[in-house]
């Protein structure tokens, strides 16, 4: 049952940081530059991360419960702990703080697309915040894989 629960942490890593940069530096991309009408890839982009954010917080969940269950009280005192609980931290901020935030601006935008209307220095300063607590959330994500290569984590 070890072996499992080990497997599955690294499963659990590999599936958070290798879909964190799949759509952050791969999907989204190709939807703005492949898609003449920005608002839907910006949509498609959304829906995206909204998964992503579903994946990050379950597969955090799991890996702070096998570092705890693994290392009892003194997990508190493990890097990887407190990359994870950060990461947890950034992905909920972002999908429950700040997303929120940009759908309310793109419907106070209707009938006018967002980008099109009064909002549009609102939306971009969200979009900026937004995307730079991604930005972090995919560094701390490598230096998680990194610390796991090390042997360093769990």
């Amino acid at each position: 049952m070890a072996k499992l629960a080990s497997a599955l942490y690294s499963i659990g890593v590999a599936v958070w940081v290798g879909s964190l940069l799949a759509i952050g530096l791969i999907a989204a991309p190709i939807l703005f530059t492949q898609l003449a009408d920005r608002s839907v890839a910006g949509s498609l982009a959304g829906a995206m991360f909204s998964v992503m954010a579903w994946v990050g917080l379950g597969c955090g969940a799991y890996l702070i419960l096998f570092i705890v269950f693994g290392k009892g009280w003194r997990a508190i005192k493990s890097g990887v702990f407190w990359i994870v609980l950060l990461m947890i931290a950034l992905t909920a901020a972002g999908h429950f703080g700040v997303q929120p935030i940009l759908t309310q601006l793109q419907a106070d935008a209707l009938p006018r697309r967002v980008m099109e209307s009064a909002m549009r220095d609102r939306f971009t300063t969200w979009h900026g915040v937004s995307s730079a607590l991604y930005l972090l959330q995919s560094l701390l994500g490598i230096a998680l894989v990194i610390l796991q290569e090390r042997g360093k984590g769990r």
